[in-house]
């Protein structure tokens, strides 16, 4: 299984991954973007940070998706996971999965994702709150 893990601080532009498998074997194909929300413990934010230890979570990702694989054949498994500063609306992370069937595709891209946030060393530092906004004086003329 091929296997490309990427970390990067730049806006995430998924890769085109249609015509990766080997002789046209590929029955499916399942990408995944998380993309932050605007809003964090009830408040609204402008964005998330992220920080990761970054050659151990290289490593880590790359070892849970191989572990995944002998479970879920698939042809190909691609993860950007972005760090530093995240704005609302734009992706965290982008997963991209080819397999022969979509049932292995799916399971093997939802497993990654449950393990991810428990296993690979990166962390939503904090969230950049937007100002509040004085809403009880009534609008403003």
């Amino acid at each position: 299984m091929r296997i490309e893990v990427q970390l990067t601080t730049e806006r995430i532009v998924p890769p085109n991954i249609s015509g990766l498998g080997p002789d046209g074997g590929i029955g499916a194909l399942a990408e995944f973007s998380g993309v932050v929300r605007g809003e964090e413990d009830g408040r609204t934010i402008t964005a998330l940070e992220y920080e990761a230890y970054h050659g151990m979570a290289l490593a880590v990702m790359r070892k849970l998706l191989e572990q995944l694989g002998q479970h879920h054949p698939c042809t190909g498994v691609w993860v950007i996971h972005r760090v530093g500063v995240v704005p609302v609306g734009e992706a965290a992370i982008w997963n991209g999965v080819v397999a022969s069937h979509r049932r292995e595709a799916f399971a093997l891209l939802a497993e990654f994702m449950d393990q991810l946030k428990q296993d690979v060393p990166i962390w939503k530092r904090r969230a950049l709150f937007a100002p509040a906004t004085d809403t009880a004086a009534g609008p403003t003329p």
